[in-house]
Protein backbone atom coordinates (compact mmCIF):
# COMPACT_ATOMS: atom_id res chain seq x y z
CA UNK A 1 0.00 0.00 0.00
CA UNK A 2 1.47 3.44 -1.26
CA UNK A 3 0.31 6.07 1.64
CA UNK A 4 -0.17 9.46 0.40
CA UNK A 5 1.51 12.73 3.01
CA UNK A 6 -1.87 12.84 4.52
CA UNK A 7 -1.74 8.94 5.66
CA UNK A 8 1.94 9.42 6.69
CA UNK A 9 1.57 12.43 8.48
CA UNK A 10 -1.55 10.78 9.91
CA UNK A 11 -0.10 7.61 11.01
CA UNK A 12 3.26 9.09 12.20
CA UNK A 13 1.10 11.60 14.54
CA UNK A 14 -1.38 8.89 15.96
CA UNK A 15 1.71 7.04 16.95
CA UNK A 16 3.13 9.77 18.63
CA UNK A 17 -0.20 10.53 20.30
CA UNK A 18 -0.13 6.44 21.49
CA UNK A 19 2.58 7.18 23.04
CA UNK A 20 1.56 9.77 25.67
CA UNK A 21 -1.43 7.37 26.09
CA UNK A 22 0.57 4.72 27.06
CA UNK A 23 0.33 2.82 24.48
CA UNK A 24 3.49 1.43 22.14
CA UNK A 25 3.95 3.79 18.82
CA UNK A 26 3.89 0.70 16.64
CA UNK A 27 0.53 -0.67 17.69
CA UNK A 28 -0.99 2.87 18.02
CA UNK A 29 0.54 3.26 13.99
CA UNK A 30 -0.78 -0.46 12.91
CA UNK A 31 -3.91 1.19 13.91
CA UNK A 32 -3.96 4.13 12.43
CA UNK A 33 -2.88 2.34 9.03
CA UNK A 34 -6.06 0.05 9.55
CA UNK A 35 -8.20 2.69 10.21
CA UNK A 36 -6.99 4.14 6.83
CA UNK A 37 -7.06 1.46 4.90
CA UNK A 38 -10.28 1.16 3.17
CA UNK A 39 -9.80 -2.93 2.49
CA UNK A 40 -7.83 -5.39 5.33
CA UNK A 41 -4.64 -5.53 5.13
CA UNK A 42 -2.49 -8.84 5.41
CA UNK A 43 0.62 -8.36 8.33
CA UNK A 44 3.13 -8.52 4.97
CA UNK A 45 1.35 -5.38 3.87
CA UNK A 46 1.39 -3.84 7.29
CA UNK A 47 5.20 -4.38 7.59
CA UNK A 48 6.14 -3.56 4.26
CA UNK A 49 4.14 -0.34 4.48
CA UNK A 50 5.12 0.58 7.61
CA UNK A 51 8.31 -0.44 7.29
CA UNK A 52 8.72 -2.13 10.28
CA UNK A 53 9.65 -5.49 11.51
CA UNK A 54 7.26 -8.55 10.47
CA UNK A 55 7.63 -9.40 14.13
CA UNK A 56 6.49 -6.44 15.29
CA UNK A 57 3.83 -6.35 13.41
CA UNK A 58 2.55 -9.71 14.79
CA UNK A 59 2.54 -8.36 18.54
CA UNK A 60 1.04 -5.10 17.52
CA UNK A 61 -1.80 -6.86 15.85
CA UNK A 62 -2.46 -9.07 19.19
CA UNK A 63 -1.87 -6.42 21.27
CA UNK A 64 -4.90 -4.69 19.40
CA UNK A 65 -6.71 -7.54 19.23
CA UNK A 66 -6.29 -7.87 22.98
CA UNK A 67 -8.23 -4.33 23.07
CA UNK A 68 -11.25 -5.46 20.58
CA UNK A 69 -9.78 -3.33 18.20
CA UNK A 70 -8.52 -5.25 15.49
CA UNK A 71 -10.66 -8.19 13.63
CA UNK A 72 -9.36 -10.90 11.55
CA UNK A 73 -10.96 -12.02 8.49
CA UNK A 74 -10.01 -15.18 6.23
CA UNK A 75 -10.77 -15.70 2.94
CA UNK A 76 -11.02 -19.02 0.64
CA UNK A 77 -7.76 -19.90 -0.77
CA UNK A 78 -5.53 -17.87 1.34
CA UNK A 79 -3.70 -18.82 4.54
CA UNK A 80 -3.18 -15.79 5.26
CA UNK A 81 -5.41 -13.35 8.15
CA UNK A 82 -6.62 -9.78 6.80
CA UNK A 83 -6.93 -7.47 9.82
CA UNK A 84 -8.95 -4.71 9.67
CA UNK A 85 -10.73 -1.93 12.26
CA UNK A 86 -13.72 -0.07 12.57
CA UNK A 87 -13.67 2.81 10.00
CA UNK A 88 -16.63 4.71 13.02
CA UNK A 89 -14.73 6.72 15.32
CA UNK A 90 -17.45 6.48 18.10
CA UNK A 91 -17.13 2.62 17.81
CA UNK A 92 -12.75 3.06 18.42
CA UNK A 93 -13.79 5.98 21.01
CA UNK A 94 -16.35 3.42 23.30
CA UNK A 95 -14.44 -0.02 22.53
CA UNK A 96 -11.21 2.08 23.96
CA UNK A 97 -13.01 3.25 26.90
CA UNK A 98 -14.79 0.35 27.77
CA UNK A 99 -11.15 -1.34 27.47
CA UNK A 100 -9.68 1.48 30.14
CA UNK A 101 -12.96 0.97 32.38
CA UNK A 102 -12.24 -2.97 32.32
CA UNK A 103 -8.53 -2.65 32.67
CA UNK A 104 -8.17 0.64 35.41
CA UNK A 105 -11.47 1.79 36.38
CA UNK A 106 -12.93 -1.62 37.91
CA UNK A 107 -9.58 -2.91 39.35
CA UNK A 108 -8.95 0.65 41.02
CA UNK A 109 -12.47 0.72 42.33
CA UNK A 110 -11.92 -2.75 43.73
CA UNK A 111 -8.88 -1.27 45.54
CA UNK A 112 -10.63 2.13 46.99
CA UNK A 113 -13.27 0.01 48.56
CA UNK A 114 -10.47 -2.04 50.47
CA UNK A 115 -9.03 0.64 51.47
CA UNK A 116 -11.77 2.65 52.40
CA UNK A 117 -12.83 -0.02 54.71
CA UNK A 118 -9.34 -0.27 56.09
CA UNK A 119 -8.61 2.90 56.66
CA UNK A 120 -11.89 2.91 58.84
CA UNK A 121 -10.76 0.62 61.04
CA UNK A 122 -7.03 1.94 61.25
CA UNK A 123 -6.32 3.14 64.80
CA UNK A 124 -5.04 5.76 65.54
CA UNK A 125 -7.73 7.10 63.17
CA UNK A 126 -7.33 9.36 60.06
CA UNK A 127 -10.28 11.25 59.41
CA UNK A 128 -8.57 12.90 56.66
CA UNK A 129 -7.33 10.20 54.69
CA UNK A 130 -10.15 7.99 55.31
CA UNK A 131 -12.04 11.01 53.61
CA UNK A 132 -9.98 11.31 50.44
CA UNK A 133 -9.95 8.19 50.03
CA UNK A 134 -13.39 7.99 50.16
CA UNK A 135 -14.22 10.93 47.78
CA UNK A 136 -11.74 9.34 45.06
CA UNK A 137 -14.00 6.18 45.49
CA UNK A 138 -17.56 8.25 45.27
CA UNK A 139 -16.25 9.87 42.25
CA UNK A 140 -14.72 7.03 40.61
CA UNK A 141 -18.31 5.36 41.11
CA UNK A 142 -20.19 8.33 39.77
CA UNK A 143 -18.31 8.57 36.43
CA UNK A 144 -18.54 4.62 36.40
CA UNK A 145 -21.79 5.47 36.72
CA UNK A 146 -22.30 7.79 33.95
CA UNK A 147 -20.36 6.30 31.59
CA UNK A 148 -22.76 3.14 32.32
CA UNK A 149 -25.48 5.48 31.25
CA UNK A 150 -23.68 6.88 28.42
CA UNK A 151 -22.53 3.40 26.71
CA UNK A 152 -25.65 2.57 26.13
CA UNK A 153 -26.92 5.76 23.63
CA UNK A 154 -27.26 4.94 19.84
CA UNK A 155 -23.43 6.91 18.44
CA UNK A 156 -26.57 9.49 16.80
CA UNK A 157 -27.62 10.30 19.96
CA UNK A 158 -23.92 10.81 21.80
CA UNK A 159 -22.67 13.26 18.45
CA UNK A 160 -26.37 15.07 19.64
CA UNK A 161 -24.85 15.54 23.30
CA UNK A 162 -21.41 15.97 22.31
CA UNK A 163 -22.43 19.05 19.99
CA UNK A 164 -24.30 20.36 22.76
CA UNK A 165 -21.24 20.80 24.35
CA UNK A 166 -20.49 24.04 26.29
CA UNK A 167 -24.09 25.42 25.58
CA UNK A 168 -25.21 23.18 28.55
CA UNK A 169 -23.20 25.33 31.04
CA UNK A 170 -25.62 27.98 30.58
CA UNK A 171 -28.23 26.52 32.54
CA UNK A 172 -25.90 25.00 35.34
CA UNK A 173 -25.47 26.74 38.21
CA UNK A 174 -22.10 29.03 38.15
CA UNK A 175 -19.40 27.72 39.78
CA UNK A 176 -18.15 28.71 42.94
CA UNK A 177 -14.26 28.72 43.37
CA UNK A 178 -13.31 26.32 46.25
CA UNK A 179 -10.41 26.20 48.83
CA UNK A 180 -8.09 22.92 47.91
CA UNK A 181 -7.79 21.17 51.38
Amino acid sequence: MTLSDSSRQFILHWGEMGTRWGVNRTVAQVHALLYLSPEPLTAEEIAETLSVARSNVSTSLKELQNWNLVQTDSRMGDRRDFFQTSADVWTLFLTVVEQRVEREIFPTLTMLRRCALDAKSERPAQPAIAARIGAMQVFLEDLLGWYSQIKKLPPDSLRSLLRIGSGITRILPKPRHRRLD
